[in-house]
């Protein structure tokens, strides 16, 4: 199984996949067609579980749901496919000691395109911004008349592609830290690392492991290993990657650029990577004015910075595959980034509500407050922060030193609200903070269900529009995962907004 491809013998073949999610139906799938005994395993019986694992029992598959269900890895398993377990899991521990490989779906996919079915991938990394790079990247290749899908840990599972019966030209993949520590022999035209800060450190058992999985993206890249100027971190990745002869390093930077990166010289989006003179001049791309459509900004208003930096990687990437430099521009104009990253809902009595619950650690969530200007600046809007969820193992005594100058108020919610409000009491001891879904003796209540979750988010954001001012801005930019509360950050953002339009006009 160790080198096993789409021509491998698969009905001699037993694969266990571990979840069956979106990507581990898709797997499952796929394995079905090739012939392969599958057995699936999931510890949540959940109704749409439940009717993904009938499905897949109709198709052939053994499926096994319900507390208890991965903790033993089934006999004679010659190969197990995970969908996020972490390597701690107990079907992953016995696997790995009984030398059964582990992939990811990710790596299933790559494997099975080989050799009837091999599309380029552009693939995009990074602790924030992948979705919305993503996403600008995809229009850039369609723009440019491409056939292309965003797909990984955005949108569509990656086997949907190996399993569609129609071409495609090329990929735009999003991938985790989680499906890269399970993938072993990527080998991208190109990839980008956005940036690297503490995140998922419980899941990865700590930085360095998480940035070891990340950097595994450049392994093996054939045309372009694209990094952050500004983060020291994805330029030595690069430097340490095993990479294909001739494979370039492009910077990308909101500075003006030196030769083999992107850049931004006035209000421009410019390559020097990817032109014959890129020693002495540059290529406009785009405008930064093209960025903010893209971001939704409102109109007039310029696009926050790590927005640029994303579009800047997203332009690298499709500037390695050829594209022309109006598809970028025209790519930029075409996209709207996903909901739930800065996205203003609404406006009560001059104050502006703004939702960013995709910011799922304390990085994001600077790069949330850094749009609303400079911490330092009196002049800009003050904030009111509504924070708290899962903070996996992070800190954020960096983040409220930084913005204390700019917070009118905190509103804490979530399991580790705590977490945040040590951290204010200690760098922010004059901004009020006010933590809802507490217990009757102050902590913060383990049992704040998903059923209980609107409750408090509304009075969360009832709160907050108490404590704020005319020209403040109430901004939901959490710092911390969602899944103690809600089903998804989106479910989350959702909560927010329903909160915000309850309230009085």
């Amino acid at each position: 199984m160790r080198t096993a491809d789409g021509a491998s013998p698969w009905p001699d073949a037993h694969v266990v996949i571990a979840g069956v999610g979106v990507s581990g139906f898709a797997a499952a799938d796929g394995l079905l067609q090739l012939g392969a005994r599958v057995t699936v395993l999931d510890d949540a019986a959940s109704e749409a579980n439940t009717d993904k694992g009938a499905l897949l029992e109709v198709l052939g598959a053994t499926v096994r749901l319900g507390p208890g269900s991965t903790a033993d890895l089934p006999e004679h398993a010659d190969l197990v496919v995970t969908t996020g377990f972490p390597p701690t899991a107990p079907i992953l521990v016995q696997a790995l000691a009984q030398s059964v490989p582990v992939w990811s779906e990710v790596e299933l996919a790559w494997r099975l395109s080989r050799p009837a079915k091999v599309i380029p991938w552009l693939g995009i990394t990074g602790t924030n911004g992948k979705t919305t790079t993503t996403q600008m990247l995809e229009a850039m290749l369609a723009a440019a008349g491409l056939r292309t899908a965003a797909v990984g840990n955005i949108g569509r599972p990656v086997m949907e592609i190996v399993l569609d019966p129609e071409p495609y030209d090329v990929l735009a993949v999003e991938l985790s830290s989680h499906q890269l520590h399970w993938s072993s022999s990527l080998s991208l035209h190109s990839a980008a690392v956005l940036n690297l800060q503490p995140d998922h450190l419980s899941w990865h058992g700590g930085y360095e492991a998480y940035g070891a999985a990340k950097a595994k993206i450049y392994e093996g890249v054939t045309h372009a290993c694209v990094y952050n100027v500004a983060d020291r971190a994805t330029e030595s990745m690069v430097e340490e990657a095993d990479v294909v002869e001739g494979a370039r390093a492009i910077g990308f930077t909101l500075g003006t650029p030196g030769p083999s990166m992107l850049g931004v010289v006035d209000d421009l989006l410019v390559d020097r990577a990817f032109i014959e003179q890129r020693r002495d001049s540059a290529l406009e791309l785009a405008t930064l004015a093209d960025v903010a459509v893209a971001a939704g900004v409102p109109e007039g208003d310029p696009p926050p910075p790590h927005v640029v930096a994303n579009a800047l990687a997203a332009a690298a990437l499709a500037r390695s595959y050829g594209v022309p430099a109006t598809a970028v521009r025209d790519g930029l104009r075409g996209v709207r980034v996903g909901a739930h990253k800065i996205q203003t809902v609404g406006e009560r009595r001059g104050v502006r509500f703004v939702d960013d619950s995709k910011a799922t650690n304390p990085h994001a969530a600077d790069a949330a407050l850094q749009a609303f200007g400079d911490p330092s600046d009196p002049s800009g809007p003050r904030v009111v922060w509504v924070a708290g969820g899962q903070a996996k193992g992070t800190r954020f005594e960096e983040l409220v030193a930084k913005h204390a100058p700019r917070l009118r108020a905190a509103v804490l919610l979530g399991v580790d609200a705590p977490v945040v409000a040590e951290a204010l009491a200690r760098h922010a001891p004059d901004v009020p903070v006010e933590v809802v879904g507490t217990a009757e003796d102050g902590r913060v209540a383990p049992a704040a269900t998903r059923e209980g979750a609107a409750d408090v988010m509304a009075r969360a954001v009832a709160t907050a529009a108490s404590l704020a001012r005319p020209g403040d801005v109430v901004l939901l930019a959490p710092g911390c995962a969602s899944l103690d509360m809600f089903a998804d950050y989106a479910a989350r953002g959702d909560a927010f907004t329903e909160a915000v339009r309850a309230l009085a006009p």
